[in-house]
């Protein structure tokens, strides 16, 4: 009998811990799906973006009808999810010459101070190994990196001589500090475009000259129907 009279306020406790975790829980999960749909609102009192150069990133017809332009910080975790989003639509698109993808750099230096170098370190792919180094290497840095400004320095040049660039020549690009005015400049433009995070994407309607700009990284299943409506 005594046990028995002990057993029940256990079980109360127990029960209580129970619920009370739960709770905590469903509060944390809450609040992670309500800053993911934070990420994807759509900016509605933006400025345009500067006019699209042929000597830009462009992965695919830089005459497409429409144009993705994406300003991106390479230590957010947000967009490194949105980087195969990205590939997924000129996969489809890119083929055919409907849609390219522009790339653009947005370093959120507050919260990432890796992000300016790493951002300083794709461009110089770029410059020694063309473009088609400067997609490998991008998309190697994504994969590599854990986000949050978690990269190794020390990884950026194994990354070069992954892709097939002189570690060299890589190195002096890199400690030069040349590529900064053009960092900055892509960030000020994203900025003053009505950016407040990354990734940040305007998508361009070359037929209609209309801008369409979103903040967040949008699932592809969200973002097909936009490009297929301004396609119509």
């Amino acid at each position: 009998m005594k046990m028995e009279k002990i057993a029940v306020p256990v079980a109360i406790v127990l029960a209580g811990a129970l619920i009370a975790g739960a709770f905590y829980l469903s509060n944390i999960k809450s609040a992670e799906v309500k800053a993911g749909a934070q990420q994807a609102t759509a900016q509605t009192n933006s400025g345009k973006i500067r006019p699209v150069s042929p000597t830009e990133h462009i992965l695919g017809n830089p005459n497409a009808q429409i144009l993705l332009v994406e300003y991106s910080d390479t230590e957010c975790p947000y967009c490194k999810e949105f980087q195969s989003t990205l590939h997924q639509v000129v996969s489809d698109y890119g083929s055919s010459g409907q849609v390219a993808w522009v790339y653009r750099y947005m370093p959120i230096a507050q919260l990432h101070p890796r992000s300016e170098k790493e951002a300083e370190s794709v461009e110089c792919a770029g410059q020694l190994g063309g473009e088609s180094a400067f997609w490998k290497y991008l998309d190697e840095v994504y994969n590599v990196t854990p986000s949050n400004n978690g990269l190794d320095p020390a990884q950026l040049p194994k990354i070069a001589k992954d892709v097939g660039l002189n570690v060299s020549d890589f190195n002096s690009c890199l400690s030069s500090g040349k590529n900064a005015q053009i960092v900055q400049a892509d960030y000020q433009d994203g900025v003053q475009a009505g950016g407040n995070g990354t990734p940040f994407t305007v998508l361009i309607d070359n037929k209609t000259g209309t801008q369409t700009p979103l903040e967040g990284a949008y699932p592809y299943a969200q973002l097909k129907p936009m490009i297929d409506a301004l396609l119509k």
